[in-house]
């Protein structure tokens, strides 16, 4: 039987959590915490198999608790629940030494599934956002950086404008807009105006790409 020990402020919540856990024939409630200061206490004294904690609470934080437990320990599992998560929540969580990432939104069952999960495997992490939050990051991770000038000029290529239009619109010699349209295709590894703006659009640097036929003739040379 696993050993569990549960801390939030909030008494209802941990009471609430209690029941569900009890009703798990392989799990046991051994403490509860409602600070930071008092869980490490009771795991020192308890030492549970399993600890879930908030992340708020009202002298720190539960990755506070992650971070101390995990200094001194690689057996025992580590599940955070949050009100409100977020991406870097998450990813601080799996970097703190968490076993586990859940909203407070949860299901009871979900809760008590990782806990399960991190009494078997303490030193990997999941959480149902992990996927779609690394997916995320990826994307960031390899978005083009442009510059606020760059940007204007994608923005211009994606109306249609020409490389001497662009220059008139903002106010800069056509041999300058030229070359802001060579970094841009570098930047984005295109060879023309077409790869460019589809480039963009995958990355979420344009909303959407104006206009049918972005390389045509009608549109003006790109530089």
């Amino acid at each position: 039987m696993s050993r569990v020990l549960l801390v939030d402020d909030h008494e209802l919540i941990r009471q609430g959590l209690a029941r569900a856990f009890e009703r798990d024939p392989d799990m046991e409630v051994v403490a509860q915490a409602a600070t930071v200061a008092e869980a490490l206490a009771a795991w020192r004294e308890h030492e549970p198999d399993v600890v879930v904690t908030d992340l708020q609470l009202p002298d720190g934080t539960g990755m506070e608790i992650v971070r101390a437990i995990r200094e001194e320990s690689t057996s025992v599992g580590l599940v955070i629940l949050t009100m409100y998560s977020s991406d870097e929540q998450l990813f601080t969580a799996m970097a703190a030494g968490a076993s586990a990432f859940v909203g407070k939104d949860a299901r009871a069952d979900e809760v008590i599934r990782a806990a399960a999960h991190a009494v078997a495997a303490p030193l990997t992490f999941a959480s149902p956002g992990l996927t779609d939050a690394m997916l995320r990051r990826l994307n960031q991770d390899t978005r083009t950086e442009l510059s606020p000038r760059e940007r204007e000029v994608l923005r211009l290529l994606a109306d249609g404008d020409s490389g001497q239009q662009i220059a008139q619109r903002l106010y800069m010699a056509e041999s300058t807009a030229k070359t802001h349209i060579s970094a841009i295709y570098k930047k984005l590894g295109a060879t023309n105006r077409a790869q460019a703006l589809m480039l963009a659009v995958n990355q979420g640097l344009l909303p959407r790409v104006i206009g049918a036929d972005a390389d045509s003739p009608h549109h003006g040379a790109a530089g």
